[in-house]
């Protein structure tokens, strides 16, 4: 019997840390790829949308007309997005506002841990993942509103930091900056 093919994970490259996603994929035993453009995310799997800054990343998906090709994407393939990903991701966006992909049915308020000042290393005991994890928290996003689909799996401080909707799955903290690859293991699980 062959051996099973490596799962391709596209890594959204046009902003952020991209980077620290894709040693953490591979770690996973998975092959990143980064993704710029549409013909990119067409040879993947499934898609992360990293950390960085929001604003910025939706801006550079309208400029490389992302934004309809990775929701198209999204009918079909697994989003893990962290961090900024999140932001991407939901529904809603506060603190300011701005426009998102809307994929994911929740709400979430920008940098609402603080500043960088204010960033933080916690420990999370997630659904599933047995010990508990080390989560990464820069300038955050709290999760202030969730839908009736959305599941959370793992809580800070009584917020929602770790939830998945259907194949999509969102962290407001940074797994990627550790070396535990128990979250992209469990993205990874998502895909067929």
């Amino acid at each position: 019997m062959p051996p099973a093919r490596k799962k391709k994970v596209g890594v959204l490259a046009l902003q952020g840390d991209f980077e620290a996603h894709e040693k953490a994929l591979a770690r996973a035993g998975a092959e990143p790829v980064q993704v710029r453009s549409t013909a990119d995310l067409q040879q993947v799997d499934a898609l992360i949308i990293p950390g960085g800054e929001s604003t910025t990343m939706m801006k550079l998906m309208e400029e490389e007309k992302l934004l309809d090709p990775v929701r198209d994407f999204a009918r079909q393939h697994p989003i893990f997005g962290t961090c900024a990903g999140a932001i991407v991701l939901a529904s809603g966006v506060s603190g300011p506002s701005q426009p998102s992909l809307g994929l994911l049915d929740i709400d979430v308020e920008r940098n609402a841990y603080g500043r960088q000042l204010d960033s933080r290393i916690a420990r999370l005991r997630p659904e599933g993942v047995g010990d508990p994890l080390e989560a990464v928290f820069i300038r955050a996003p709290k999760i202030r509103r969730i839908g009736k689909d959305v599941k959370v799996l793992a809580s800070y401080d009584g917020d929602p930091v770790l939830v998945e909707q259907g194949r999509h799955l969102v962290a407001t903290f940074h797994p990627e900056l550790t070396d535990d690859p128990r979250v992209h293991l469990m993205f990874l699980s998502k895909i067929p």
